[in-house]
């Protein structure tokens, strides 16, 4: 089973209108109500791709209950963990300019920690447990820690796509999967950068350091994969894009969805690739035939040695 994990869900309550004036009245015409979070993104893509997942992490209120049943009713298995706090709601305001108004994520207790690791302690060999999103303050990076070295005793397939301090920490963890984008390589090592040759220097450096996959997220320059045996890259394909949140989360499911089923990382790295565009390509997250449209326009780069 493949298990996504967001410890901080958010109801996404999506407004479009044609100009946006603070301290008047407006009137919106199109309004959207969509679970928000890297995680959900995940499970959400995977089921679109034809995988089964079941999402995971906390929710509480009516808010959680929300978003459980929107993805139960899309097919998506569900075990969250109710917290007393109501789950955040998220307001986008899509008009001359952008706004966004993000709630503040829940306050999770010992207690329902402890729950969540004994849920990651009952997976089996060869399942996947994939962490994405923001990891709050408040949850000690230790804990986040003892979740990865759970999911290595048990032979569980753990992927790392988070942004910030845990980031820095959890890198030392040996992940199945990291994905980056190279700002956040970047203050992985302390510095910014600026060319793809960089991204490759130190993606190296994270594969030196026991990440088995590394595929740095470069917008609309590509991606990067970089392993100990290939370090290849792909250019997007080209396309009008209109939305680009959850592209990366698109590109996590799609190389999943592929390993699962080839256990080929260059294909999985090209049809990730290629779902991460499909979603950049339209307002709401991919679809498998979008994928499948571009699977082949992804252009593989020549290896390049980063041994440096």
């Amino acid at each position: 089973m493949i298990y996504t994990c967001t410890i901080t869900p958010s109801l996404d309550y999506t407004t479009y209108l044609p100009s946006f004036e603070t301290g008047a009245l407006n009137r919106t015409k199109d309004v959207f109500y969509y679970p928000g979070g890297k995680g959900i993104n995940v499970s959400r893509v995977l089921k679109r791709l034809h995988v089964d997942s079941m999402a995971i992490g906390y929710a509480g209120g009516f808010v959680g209950d929300y978003i459980e049943k929107f993805l139960q009713d899309e097919g998506i298995q569900t075990h969250f963990i109710e917290t007393d706090t109501i789950t955040r709601i998220n307001v986008k305001i899509k008009a001359d300019v952008e706004t966004e108004l993000n709630g503040p994520g829940p306050a999770i207790s010992s207690e329902e920690q402890q729950k969540l690791l004994e849920k990651i302690q009952s997976m089996q060999e060869n399942d996947w447990f994939i962490l994405a999103g923001s990891l709050p303050e408040e949850i000690p990076v230790s804990f986040f820690e003892k979740v990865a070295e759970t999911c290595t005793r048990k032979g569980v397939r753990f992927v790392l796509d988070t942004s910030g301090p845990a980031l820095r920490k959890l890198k030392q963890t040996k992940p199945f999967l990291m994905k980056p984008n190279d700002e956040e390589l970047g203050e992985l090592f302390d510095t910014t950068i600026e060319t793809k040759d960089e991204a490759f220097h130190y993606a190296k450096k994270l594969v030196n350091l026991g990440v088995e996959h590394v595929v740095v997220s470069l917008g609309g320059e590509g991606a990067l994969l970089v392993t100990k045996d290939i370090s290849i890259g792909a250019e997007a394909p080209k396309g009008k894009v209109v939305n680009t949140v959850g592209a990366g989360d698109s590109l996590v499911a799609g190389f999943i969805a592929s390993y699962v089923e080839k256990e080929d990382a260059r294909e999985a790295f090209r049809y990730g690739v290629a779902s991460g565009s499909a979603t950049a390509f339209r307002s709401d997250l991919c679809e498998k035939s979008g994928v499948l449209a571009l699977v082949d326009q992804v252009k593989i780069t020549d290896e390049v040695d980063v041994r440096k």
